[in-house]
């Protein structure tokens, strides 16, 4: 069981179950539990009140460690638990039913003992003989078997009572006020001893307390001061932010504008490299369509060259017919010229596109490099803002003493752009 438990049990027997009545008033109601035990001794075991009233061995000699520590001075523990247990069922009379029955186990050895010999019976042997656990369940039996009834009880109460009145008037008054006296005193002198403790412990505080209030003042001047340094840090970082958040505006306007440029130039190749290929497209598809008009004149005039007898027999003998010939070398040579111009003006829109190739190249490393500085920017900011975050709440919670200060995070490495 827990020490708070255990204590919360222990003031509860005291108060509730009237333990601490046992202590007061110089043992008064202890003197009464013994007057109690007798008068059932008397009318349950007469032969052995009888005999005890012979030696003079009164209920105090053996019975006041009974009441006063409940069994536990020289009993074994298995015999106190099951006492404690009916104690905290029944309440205190279950103390008269322990008793008698001890009494009554006991009674033939009792009858034939002395003096001397009773007395050591009750402080060695009785406490042997219920070690065992079996001996001490059957005294328990026979404990909650004896009938002790509760107006008997309360009836030799009062009977003792009036005796202790009856005493109190036989006896000299003088030697009764002496006694009062006597008693009054020293309550007067412990209740004096402790008002001085009572005192001493007072000013013992108050010291205590004027030096704790000190250093709690010391501690909240040190702690206005950290407080004001903290808030004019605050203000500085403050400001500092702001101007970062000004410098990161700026730099993400100057990054929207270089983007869009980039973009422009994109558009603008992209739709030169459309219209590059369109051209080729056309030229590509005229010098088709003027190969194919020249094979089909050329076969027209082959066919009425060979239709005219005269032609033919010009072209069988003598072979090729030279003024034709003249005339087809200069078509020959015209035709050349223009695919010549052709190939020449083909070789300048490829020159032109390998250009525009080149300047696209060079836009989309431009773009890479402007994304991997703004990544390493965006990096930068980051990393301020939360070192200037953690430096700031470290220093606020430092001030206040809630926590000890930490060291700041490293920034986050940039991350690499895709290329």
């Amino acid at each position: 069981m827990p020490e708070e438990q255990a204590f919360c049990v222990f003031v509860k027997i005291m108060y509730d179950y009237g333990l601490r009545d046992l202590y007061r008033n110089n043992f008064e109601d202890l003197h009464c539990k013994f007057f109690q035990l007798e008068k059932l001794m008397q009318e349950q075991l007469p032969d052995l009140h009888s005999h005890f009233s012979d030696l003079n061995l009164e209920a105090h000699m053996y019975a006041s460690q009974w009441f006063l520590t409940l069994f536990t001075a020289k009993f074994p523990l298995c015999m106190v638990f099951h006492i404690i247990d009916l104690l905290l069922c029944e309440g205190m009379n279950i103390i008269f039913h322990v008793a008698l029955a001890l009494l009554k186990t006991s009674k033939e050895d009792l009858l034939q003992a002395d003096f001397e010999g009773a007395l050591k019976f009750f402080r060695v042997q009785l406490p042997k003989r219920y070690r065992a656990e079996e001996n001490a369940r059957r005294l328990m039996e026979q404990a909650c078997n004896i009938k002790v009834p509760t107006k008997k009880l309360k009836k030799y109460e009062r009977e003792y009572q009036t005796m202790r009145e009856s005493q109190l008037q036989q006896e000299d008054p003088m030697d009764r006020y002496k006694r009062e006296n006597r008693r009054l005193h020293e309550a007067s002198m412990r209740l004096e001893q402790e008002n001085d403790d009572l005192a001493h412990e007072l000013v013992t505080s108050k010291i205590a307390l004027r030096n704790d209030l000190d250093q709690a003042e010391d501690k909240a001047d040190v702690l206005n001061k950290e407080l004001l340094l903290t808030k004019q840090k605050l203000v500085e970082t403050e400001e500092e932010k702001r101007k970062q958040e000004e410098e990161t505006a700026q730099l993400k306007e100057v990054f929207r504008k270089q983007l869009e440029k980039a973009e422009s130039e994109i558009k603008k190749t992209t739709a030169i490299i459309a219209e590059y290929k369109q051209i080729c497209s056309q030229l590509s598809t005229r010098l088709e369509k003027q190969q194919a008009a020249s094979k089909d004149e050329l076969e027209v005039v082959k066919g009425k060259v060979m239709a005219c007898k005269h032609c033919s027999e010009i072209f069988s003998k003598e072979g090729a017919l030279k003024l034709p010939a003249v005339s087809t070398e200069n078509k020959g040579i015209e035709t050349d010229d223009e695919k010549d111009a052709l190939k020449k003006q083909l070789r300048e829109m490829e020159l032109e596109l390998a250009q525009t190739k080149l300047q696209l190249v060079e836009a989309k490393c431009k773009i890479q490099e402007l994304e991997h500085q703004r990544g390493a920017l965006m990096n930068e900011i980051q990393a301020a803002k939360n070192s200037w975050f953690s430096k700031t709440l470290n220093s606020i919670k430092t001030a206040t003493g809630t926590q000890p200060p930490q060291q700041p995070q490293p920034p986050l490495a940039p991350k690499e752009s895709s290329t």
